[in-house]
């Protein structure tokens, strides 16, 4: 037993040693700078407690970029959910082309984002096909297109989040209606119930560990929205989100102490969140 276990360790020791190199040791190092005034171009560095974290408290610029990340989380995931699910109940259904219709909702969730984000910036600009159409149908867009005004940018980014992500999410909850019995399809049906109340007495409380684990991500993806704000706006026009605001303090100004400061903030956020979205459903408070 002993030599078993020691030759799994041995297999497993490339793993463990680029975890510990490449992952534990900059998060620990990370946690340490952030008490720090470490600069990049400086090569002394004191250490200077919690000044990092009570001056992002009072920092407009980082306080903006989390309100913008907040509303980027709370205005697309309830959306991408709800889309997600409609459209797995619709490929689910037989049809003609279904393959076909599942493939093409899938295919923007494995396309390359700056490739996405460079498409959208594009069909958002002036004399772009959004742009366009916008006009055609009676509304009066921004002069220079949808991404350069503060009015519209945020949630043009997070439209195009949402085409993005519905359809990877879609074959989530589409393998979690597969897993569903078709006999407690069968047996509700037989006792009256019609698809309405098959759907809120069967398929909503048998989806809800998926639901769950849709939820949980997506919350932590868009909560570390960056590539979108980095290729279409550069976090101008009200667009600057939590990841960008660190990368920005880091690589443009190089305050590695002060980035690292808001990222454990960043972080310790996303764990609450996360915290809580179990809790609600194993209390059943969401379904």
């Amino acid at each position: 037993m002993k030599g078993r276990s020691s030759l799994a360790y041995f297999f497993a020791s490339p793993w463990i040693a680029t975890f510990g190199i490449f992952w534990l040791f900059p998060l620990i190092f990370s946690l340490y700078l952030g008490f720090t005034d470490y600069r990049l171009l400086r090569p002394e560095f004191n250490w200077i407690g919690l000044d990092n974290f009570t001056r992002l408290l009072g920092d407009a610029a980082f306080l903006e970029s989390l309100i913008n990340t907040f509303i980027f989380v709370f205005g697309t995931i309830p959306l991408t959910t709800v889309i997600a699910l409609l459209l797995a109940l619709l490929i689910e259904r037989g049809f003609p082309g279904r393959t076909l219709f599942r493939a093409g909702y899938f295919m923007p969730s494995v396309t390359s984002l700056v490739v996405v984000g460079l498409i959208f910036s594009h069909l958002f600009s002036r004399g772009g096909y959004i742009f366009l159409l916008a006009r055609i149908c009676g509304f009066d867009p921004p002069e220079y297109g949808f991404l350069l005004s503060s009015r519209t940018a945020l949630y043009s980014i997070m439209a195009m989040d949402i085409w993005m992500s519905a359809g990877y999410y879609m074959l989530l909850f589409l393998a979690g209606l597969k897993a569903i019995p078709i006999e407690l399809y069968e047996a509700a049906a037989s006792s009256g119930a019609g698809k309405i109340r098959q759907f809120f007495h069967i398929t909503l409380p048998l989806l809800k560990p998926v639901a769950l684990f849709i939820i949980v991500i997506n919350t932590i993806k868009s909560f570390q929205i960056f590539i979108e704000i980095f290729v279409m706006t550069r976090g101008r026009y009200g667009t600057s989100t939590a990841v960008y605001f660190i990368y920005e303090t880091g690589l443009n100004r190089f305050e590695f102490g002060y980035a690292s400061a808001a990222a454990y903030i960043l972080f310790i956020i996303i764990a609450l969140f996360s915290l809580v979205q179990f809790w609600l459903f194993r209390k059943g408070q969401i379904t």
